[in-house]
């Protein structure tokens, strides 16, 4: 348990360190980690890709907290935003955690070898949306909400991937849809975790320290870490070329999500 627990803190530091180096969201790097993690641990592929997910939810939580808290001091969060998306957020998000513990581990993992090739050409390209709209209504807003919520269960993230293209695409400023994003990953986080926790109850093959589908000895490294190492990654962004940066760690995901996909077939 030691040697898993160093493992753990070490991939909490390194996924704090890349979030705020390059602006990520820690699924994207927490989740595979945790899928190799696990299986050097022995942990059963059958349950391996839900802890991964879940366990990530479970770590957002608390780093969306603290990222949250910063934006917001800096007047970048925008709280009526956060309010009218936030209902479809929960809702989709806890509906989601019941479809994904339902889906295989293979096709699940799959899926996010989908999602890590999105996120890979999307930093590559750099592409971003040109703001052509103004915000819908509650309803459009609770859809909207749903649908993010839904995706982020499935992947593990808080959801930054989908809310700042959405928020940029409706006229938000790109700081203030950043920092909004931190915001709604609190409430995707909390319905995710509950989710999981709800859908993992019981499940025979789940490893000794699991609350459902979250691994208790990695959500404690990682949250440890990762807190303490995030502004070390921010204020190396200040001193080094983000925009290469990203390319290469683009390169980076391609190679993790071809090993993932080579795992599953």
């Amino acid at each position: 348990m030691a040697a898993a627990l160093i493992v753990y803190c070490l991939l909490g530091g390194i996924a704090g360190i890349l979030a705020g180096l390059l602006g990520i969201g820690g699924g994207a790097v927490i989740v595979p980690m945790l899928v190799f993690a696990f299986a050097w641990q022995g942990i059963s592929p059958d349950v391996a890709m839900h802890m991964a997910v879940g366990t990530s939810m479970g770590s957002i939580m608390f780093t969306a907290v603290s990222s949250a808290m910063a934006h917001h001091r800096r007047g970048g969060v925008d709280w009526s935003v956060f309010r009218c998306i936030a209902v479809g957020i929960l809702i989709g998000t806890y509906c989601g955690t019941f479809i994904a513990s339902r889906i295989p581990a293979r096709y699940l993992q799959m899926f996010f070898v989908c999602f890590l090739f999105y996120v890979a050409t999307n930093m590559l390209l750099n592409k971003k949306p040109n703001p052509s709209r103004t915000m819908p209504g509650i309803a459009g807003m609770t859809g909207a909400g749903m649908f993010i919520g839904a995706i982020s269960s499935l992947v593990g993230i808080g959801g930054g991937t989908l809310s700042v293209p959405f928020l940029v695409w409706h006229n938000v400023d790109m700081r203030r849809a950043v920092g909004t994003s931190a915001a709604i990953g609190f409430p995707i986080a909390v319905a995710g975790s509950l989710g999981f926790i709800t859908n993992g109850w019981g499940v025979p093959e789940l490893p000794a320290y699991s609350l459902g589908f979250i691994y208790l000895p990695a959500l404690a490294g990682i949250v440890a870490v990762s807190m303490l190492t995030a502004p070390i990654g921010a204020g190396i962004a200040h001193k080094l070329p983000i925009p290469k940066l990203k390319r290469v760690f683009a390169c980076f995901l391609y190679l993790v999500a071809v090993k993932m996909l080579m795992d599953v077939l």
